[in-house]
């Protein structure tokens, strides 16, 4: 039986909702640089020191979803279908949740194209992306047995997270993300041309 939200909570969370979705609405109409807390809390109608009880911080104003994005990873690596592989399993999630604007809508579009546009944003949100390794590591090495530090675990998860950046620096950032996993999954087989050198 679910437990039925309080009066309280429910205010919270609208109040919490209402500070995110002007600080959108005025970080896309005027930029992200021009637009301070005062102009936030303003626009939702509330103070100041209220934003800033919801919002640490005028990135995380921009960024809501940090809980689902580390249940979300190890889900991935926990839930996966019989026969995937970690890398699989992982690269199918980061296409998914990380490149998904050819068929998001334009709001997610316009928020998109604000992140990568400002140095700010996309730093933080690559920070927040990143500061998941350690749960994700630990889901990897409880996968496969592998005590929780197990380094191979932790290189997994630094590398696969990784490759979100990676891809937002490529042309394609699907087949970014494909050569990426495909290496982390498979390793490194490419020709070596100083050692076949050695021995002409």
């Amino acid at each position: 039986m679910t437990t039925p939200v309080g009066r309280r909570e429910r205010k919270k969370a609208a109040t919490r909702q209402a500070l995110a979705d002007a600080a959108l609405n005025l970080f896309i109409k005027h930029g992200y640089d021009a637009v301070t807390l005062h102009d936030v809390s303003e626009a939702a109608d509330v103070s100041t020191t209220t934003l800033l009880k919801h919002f640490p911080s005028k990135e995380a104003l921009v960024f809501d979803e940090e809980a689902d994005q580390e249940a979300g990873l190890v889900a991935a690596v926990r839930d996966r279908t019989p026969g995937t592989t970690i890398p699989q399993a992982l690269c199918t999630h980061v296409k998914r949740v990380r490149l998904r604007a050819a068929d998001s809508d334009v709001r997610y579009t316009q928020f998109l194209d604000l992140v990568r546009n400002t140095p700010a944003l996309s730093d933080y949100a690559h920070r927040m992306w990143t500061r998941h390794q350690d749960a994700l590591a630990r889901a990897i090495a409880a996968d496969t047995g592998a005590p929780p530090d197990d380094p191979r675990s932790a290189a997994l998860a630094h590398f696969a997270l990784e490759t979100s950046a990676l891809a937002h620096r490529a042309a394609d950032p699907e087949q970014a993300v494909d050569i990426a996993f495909d290496l982390l999954d498979n390793g490194w087989n490419a020709p070596d041309r100083h050692s076949e050198a050695g021995h002409s």
